[in-house]
């Protein structure tokens, strides 16, 4: 086989999100139908029209030093933490050059935020303004480069293959992981360690995107806010986390006898042209990523059982991802069960790509796709597109190989949609 026709598989998963400090929580919780939004509690939020969230379930300095956590971002810590599970989930005992299994030359780390450091930016504007110049800390520059917590992981790991950082808004995750795809596929990788991560809950953010009316104001219901489909939907809420994965070629992972979670068969990339912030209302843009997705890789329509959507909840983007689905796929589309995990997430804009990529992974593996929460009234639209999971997780074909679908998209009218089959 060719290096350019590579095979690749997921070895190893890992996440930090609010429904859990691991993946093996955080997808109990999903299958739960748990929520993760809560109440802000913060002084900051009494004035916010919006004033809920969905934080982390497990606070990052229960996990690593505190000294260590000063000098990282906040979408740091979380990359990191998402990374040491997997990279020991994928059974590597050491970093690469110190664990026989990897070489550190044939090793990438690409992670990806869509904001960055903006906590720390912020943050340390404020110390500035009230305490002086000497107090600004030095580390602040590491801490707010978007590239942070890719450079961060890549130092953990030993990774000298490359280390990247796509910056796509909320589809930076799963942009991210195509391009550790690509990465493996073209030779330039054996393994690739690569996911998405971000941390904006801050006043800012918040108030920003409660002023162009894209979030959630339903704050006496924290954990019905985020309803994808529903025809009350009114927006988004607004997450924090990361999630990771190991990517290795098939032939890498076999020779290591490693444990394989699924293929990743491919990425379908495109752009609508359109809006700063709009989606294309008809799907466009969503449509010519599938489209793409199909014609770049070994992707046969009729594997395909499951969807992780997009889904933020949002009045105009949840119904065009449905009308792409169906304009590609046609009546394929009835059998692919479509989940909306930011209904109990909330969306974690750049790390919304990991965490979901790691839902599609073990939907698959587990054969059973999580529920979308709190659609208490389906859009006629909705239920005319596609067949949402309500209510309960639903299992998924026990018999054969089949395929999942993870759809994100970002301001900027960027579309990623990353494909897993089983083994």
């Amino acid at each position: 086989m060719s290096p350019t026709n590579r095979t690749v598989v997921v070895t190893g998963i890992g996440a930090t999100t609010p429904l859990g400090g691991d993946a093996a929580s955080t997808w109990e919780g999903l299958i739960a139908g748990k929520s993760g939004v809560k109440p802000l509690e913060q002084d900051w939020a009494a004035d916010q029209a919006v004033r809920i969230a969905a934080p982390v379930a497990v606070e990052p300095t229960e996990v690593i030093p505190r000294p260590q956590a000063r000098r990282l971002d906040r979408s740091a810590q979380f990359a990191l933490i998402a990374a040491q599970e997997a990279w020991k989930d994928a059974g590597f005992e050491a970093k690469a050059g110190e664990d026989p299994n990897v070489d550190p030359d044939r090793l990438g780390a690409v992670v990806a935020s869509g904001i960055g450091g903006v906590t720390t930016l912020l943050d340390q504007y404020d110390v500035l303004k009230e305490k002086g110049v000497r107090r600004v800390s030095p580390h602040t520059v590491p801490m707010l480069m978007p590239n942070g917590p890719s450079a961060n992981v890549g130092l953990l790991v030993g990774a000298r293959a490359g280390v990247h950082t796509p910056v796509s808004a909320c589809a930076s995750g799963a942009e991210a992981i195509g391009y550790a795809i690509e990465m493996i596929r073209t030779g330039r990788a054996d393994v690739v360690i690569a996911g998405g991560t971000e941390a904006a809950i801050h006043p800012l953010p918040i108030a920003a995107f409660g002023n162009m009316m894209a979030m959630s104001k339903n704050n006496d219901d924290p954990q019905g806010a985020s309803r994808p489909y529903d025809v009350a939907r009114d927006g988004f809420v607004l997450g924090e986390g990361a999630g990771v994965i190991v990517l290795e070629s098939a032939e890498h992972a076999a020779k290591r006898g490693a444990r394989v979670y699924a293929e990743a068969v491919g990425q379908g990339i495109s752009a609508d042209a359109h809006d700063i912030v709009q989606p294309e209302p008809e799907g466009r843009g969503i449509s010519q990523a599938l489209q793409n997705l199909l014609d770049r890789n070994d992707l046969d329509p009729a594997e395909i059982v499951h969807v992780n959507a997009h889904a933020t909840s949002t009045p105009a983007g949840d119904i065009a991802e449905l009308k792409a689905l169906r304009k590609v796929f046609g009546d394929d589309a009835d059998h692919m069960a479509v989940s909306a995990t930011k209904s109990m997430t909330g969306h974690l804009l750049g790390g919304a790509g990991g965490v979901e990529t790691v839902a599609t992974v073990l939907a698959l593996y587990h054969r059973v796709a999580p529920p979308t929460i709190n659609v208490e009234n389906l859009d006629p639209e909705a239920e005319a597109n596609a067949d949402v999971i309500r209510g309960e997780a639903r299992k998924l074909p026990v018999e054969g190989r089949i395929a999942a679908l993870n759809d994100s998209f970002g301001f900027g009218g960027h579309n990623v949609v990353l494909a897993f089959r089983s083994v």
